[in-house]
């Protein structure tokens, strides 16, 4: 998979898990910060975003830290996914 395309198949997902009804993928720029004003995704959205790369890209993450690093925008996210996915 390209790099564009899991970008656009992340913000999709993004969407779905978190139920975003009001935005599109488009609206998502791809370094648009996931957490903080623009989005105003939490805690609770950060659980299911890690569902999300479980379910999806057979990726588990259990450090708290490790996420934070991870899920910052979806240029980030995308980045690992093609770094620790076997599912790309």
């Amino acid at each position: 998979m390209e790099v564009l395309e899991l970008k656009e198949n992340l913000k999709t997902q993004i969407i779905k898990y978190l139920n975003l009804l009001d935005i599109t993928p488009e609206e998502i720029k791809d370094d648009t910060p996931l957490f903080g004003e623009e989005l105003g995704l939490d805690s609770i959205d950060s659980i299911e975003l890690i569902v999300l790369l479980e379910r999806e890209y057979g990726i588990k993450i259990t450090n708290p830290t490790e996420g934070r690093k991870i899920l910052v925008d979806v240029n980030k996210m995308a980045e690992y996914i093609l770094e620790h996915s076997e599912k790309v």
